[in-house]
């Protein structure tokens, strides 16, 4: 008998709902009601080794997530196989969804994809394609993408190598990377194991975040990588 790996039942936590606007676009969310939220009773997420001071980490808005969907609002999605890399709550993803752009999620956390299904549903949008694995998997049907996104990912060290890693395995030979950093101190370490796999790198501060609550001091990563044209 094998242990389950994804939550399939509502959860004996607390939710908040709430409309975010991005320009003339309304996107509902669903979250925890805050970051002291926990249930696990059928020990899935423990079995994953998270324990319960990170657990409710996934399932609230933090800033960065929504200065990433901000940026994405205006975004071309034209002819691009977008890639939301340790979405949470999946701000981005349910924006760009909304857009009817080709999206697809993915996150270690086991109750991910529960939310990510309710939050497509509530506004009125198809199902979020979403895969839950972690950085170090080899072995995945995700396969390559235009376009990778994602919002402060780097919390401990090693993050910054696994991440860089999984970007390589699912990047296209020429492809955008857009990462929102807070500014955890890893910024730079992130930008020289990018520019080892080919990708030149930018960052800048995002611009007019007056829908967040305080200055956002961290910066929008741009990282691009384009294949050299063959030689005839």
């Amino acid at each position: 008998m094998t242990t389950p790996t994804d939550l399939t039942t509502p959860m004996d936590v607390r939710l908040r709902y709430q409309t975010l606007e991005f320009g003339d676009i309304d996107i509902h969310v669903c979250t925890l009601r805050d970051n002291q939220e926990y249930s696990d009773p059928d020990g899935i997420a423990a079995a994953l080794g998270i324990c319960s001071a990170s657990w409710p980490i996934f399932g609230v808005l933090w800033p960065s997530s929504l200065v990433l969907a901000h940026h994405m609002l205006e975004y071309d999605i034209a002819g691009k196989r977008i890639l939301e890399v340790g979405c949470g709550m999946a701000l981005s993803s349910l924006l760009l969804n909304h857009r009817q752009a080709d999206i697809t999620a993915t996150d270690y956390h086991p109750a991910v994809q529960y939310f990510l299904d309710k939050n497509a549903e509530l506004n009125g949008n198809k199902r979020i394609i979403f895969e839950r694995l972690e950085w170090s998997e080899h072995k995945s049907d995700l396969g390559l993408f235009d376009t990778i996104i994602g919002s402060d990912l780097l919390y401990e060290e090693p993050h910054v190598a696994l991440l860089a890693g999984f970007i390589g395995r699912h990047a296209k030979p020429n492809c955008e990377v857009i990462i929102v950093d807070p500014g955890r101190g890893r910024k730079n370490k992130l930008i020289a194991k990018m520019e080892e796999q080919g990708f030149s790198s930018e960052q800048q501060k995002p611009i007019d975040t007056i829908y967040l609550d305080q200055p956002f001091k961290g910066h929008l990563l741009m990282f691009l990588r384009q294949s050299k044209p063959k030689v005839t």
